[in-house]
């Protein structure tokens, strides 16, 4: 192995600063007062309907519009045929035979005005009204074939049917002639009937959507209240609860929505019910465990002030020295695994830092006690900086523990190495703690790392808090925690074991140089 090691050094730091576990009780923060899952339901349902419900009267009125337009254009078409058929061409000139009582008839409306005119092939005026307006030429159509448009005469908008006929072609049948004499024939018609017909129709379907649309709201309104009513039961029932129970919710009586939101409930009440188990357990074997150091105190100091030589009295008080320091140790590493499991990257977020380093400072406050046990204590570094993200505070205490684990169990002329190497292959930083102890049997490894859990027959003082430490602290940060017997070890009695923290690196920032 490779030392950079053996420098005095004061004690080992295992005296954790003071701290208390729990702070104090925060006051709860004033609940933010928010909309309903009902309102927010009943306004995406309401709103969209309030603006369809405008959008519908729209296309109503056009739809309306479109029927009541149907027959009445009808009626000027046959009005525009009835014309048409008295405009006749005698001696080549065109003349229109509608006697008085025919234009009577095709002027009798209460309502509406009925304009007419008859005009020649050159545009000239022959019949009708002078002042109905001509179609523009791109809306000529075929001869004998009517159209209508909409126009406006004497400021008053009106629906027109127009046709071209053709009086020679019509009185000639022989289609090798070219000759025309084109007339066009218009009547037009004001639009008074058809706004009171669209109107009727419009009436006729909105009035009855303002009875409809209150009723629907209500119905509306009645659906959702039923529809979320099993929320408000479960509601009830979780506030019914005492405030101990921590048994799952019944899912069987909730919607199928509302069923992955209870499933959530009961993991997280079954993780919070694991966890008080815990904290009850934790308890639990801390009194337990403090009861034998202050029972030995209080023995020895009862012993100490009934006896009256000196020797006895010395002795007694080493004893009281010895479970001080025990009952200290203890509920430092209590102190140290409540302040493991309080502490995350929210808390206290976690910062660069150069592993290599860190491991040497914690190992030259090792090396006194190491001399004092007789182990040879040494370190290994890559010639690189290995950067991890963490807490520095909590890594030295994960670091303090494997190195005290590994000095409590090695044996007198052991060997204790502390390595840091990296695999730069799966960006990982690992640190190791090797030694030559009489190491941890397969069956035991899994619980070591449990509270107060020693294996049996090790003859090592201790709490059994240490791993339980290291595994905490190595959970926040993501790594993993691996044993292994020590591969350099060639005492079969004391195969070793080798605790591998694997972490994530991080890349080197460009002012850090290489270890030279």
């Amino acid at each position: 192995m490779t030392d950079s090691r053996r420098e005095a050094g004061s004690a080992p730091a295992s005296e954790s600063p003071p701290s208390t576990a729990y702070g104090a009780v925060a006051t709860q923060p004033e609940e933010r007062i928010q909309r309903s899952l009902f309102g927010e339901i009943l306004d995406w349902m309401l709103v969209p309907l309030l603006l369809l419900w405008p959008m519908s009267i729209a296309i109503t009125y056009l739809v309306a519009k479109s029927i009541a337009n149907h027959p009445f254009d009808r009626a000027l078409d046959d009005n525009v045929i009835v014309v048409a058929q008295q405009v006749k061409e005698v001696n080549g000139k065109i003349v229109t035979h509608l006697p008085g009582p025919a234009r009577d008839i095709l002027r009798a409306d209460d309502i509406d005005n009925i304009y007419f005119q008859v005009t020649g092939p050159l545009g000239e005026f022959i019949d009708g009204d002078d002042d109905l307006p001509l179609p523009v030429e791109e809306e000529k159509p075929p001869a004998g074939s009517v159209k209508f448009r909409n126009d406006v005469v004497r400021g008053v908008d009106v629906r027109v049917a127009y046709v071209y006929i053709d009086l020679r072609r019509s009185r000639n049948s022989n289609p090798k002639t070219k000759e025309s004499n084109v007339v066009l024939i218009q009547v037009a018609e004001t639009l008074d009937k058809r706004t009171q017909l669209a109107n009727e129709i419009i009436k006729g379907v909105i009035l009855p959507q303002f009875i409809i649309l209150p009723i629907a709201l209500a119905l509306v309104w009645f659906a959702l209240s039923r529809g979320l009513s099993p929320l408000v039961e479960l509601q009830q029932k979780i506030r019914a609860r005492r405030p101990d129970d921590l048994s799952p919710i019944d899912s069987g009586q909730v919607p199928e929505e509302i069923s992955p939101l209870v499933r959530s409930l009961n993991e997280m009440l079954a993780r919070l019910s694991q966890s008080i188990e815990m904290q009850k357990r934790f308890i639990a074997d801390a009194a337990h465990q403090m009861k034998t150091p202050l029972a030995g105190m209080r023995m020895q100091s009862e012993l100490a002030l009934r006896e009256t030589r000196q020797e006895e009295i010395h002795r007694s008080l080493e004893q009281l020295s010895k479970s001080s320091e025990s009952a200290t140790r203890l509920v430092n590493q209590l102190l140290a695994l409540a302040r493991a499991e309080n502490q995350t990257p929210e808390t206290k977020p976690f910062v660069p830092l150069e592993l290599s380093e860190l491991a040497r400072n914690v190992v030259h406050d090792w090396v006194q006690q190491s001399f004092s046990e007789r182990i040879d204590l040494g370190f290994e570094q890559p010639g690189h900086p290995v950067m991890v993200m963490g807490n520095p505070m909590m890594l030295r205490e994960l670091l303090n523990n494997l190195i005290d684990n590994a000095l409590r169990y090695t044996p007198h002329d052991g060997h204790v190495t502390v390595r840091v190497r990296t695999n730069v292959t799966e960006e990982q930083a690992i640190l190791e703690v090797e030694d030559t102890g009489p190491g941890i049997p397969s069956a035991e490894r899994g619980h070591v790392f449990e509270r107060f859990y020693r294996i049996l027959g090790s003859n090592v003082e201790g709490s059994g808090l240490g791993l339980a430490i290291v595994r905490e602290i190595a959970q926040q940060h993501g790594a993993a925690v691996d044993i292994f017997n020590n591969p350099h070890s060639q005492d079969p009695k004391h195969p070793g074991s080798l605790f591998r923290v694997t972490l994530r690196m991080e890349q080197r920032p460009d002012f850090i140089e290489d270890i030279g």
